[in-house]
């Protein structure tokens, strides 16, 4: 049972990323910032909708971190598109 559970959240990610694939694709607005970003939005509802009720199993108590770093690549890439849309004048450097 445990596998089964697994392996439901492999798949509901997979088919998130691969439609965020084909929707970015249909709308040529793909690029490896906003599919990112999309993936990581992916990451957390799955990981809401699959959620045990009664216990959390090891292997979903690893996922923190994959989400932590996520998070922190999000960070980043808002950081820079901030950077990109202040005029040069604002930034001290």
């Amino acid at each position: 049972m445990p596998t089964q559970r697994r392996m439901r959240f492999v798949h509901g990610q997979i088919a998130w990323m691969i439609g965020t694939i084909l929707a970015l694709t249909l709308l040529s607005s793909l690029s490896y910032e906003l599919f990112f970003v999309l993936s990581l939005i992916g990451l957390l509802i799955v990981t809401e909708l699959t959620a045990p009720v009664n216990i959390t199993p090891a292997w979903r108590r690893r996922l923190l971190w994959l989400i932590a770093f996520g998070l922190v690549g999000f960070t980043i890439i808002v950081v820079r598109r901030i950077l990109e849309i202040l005029p040069p004048e604002v930034l001290p450097w």
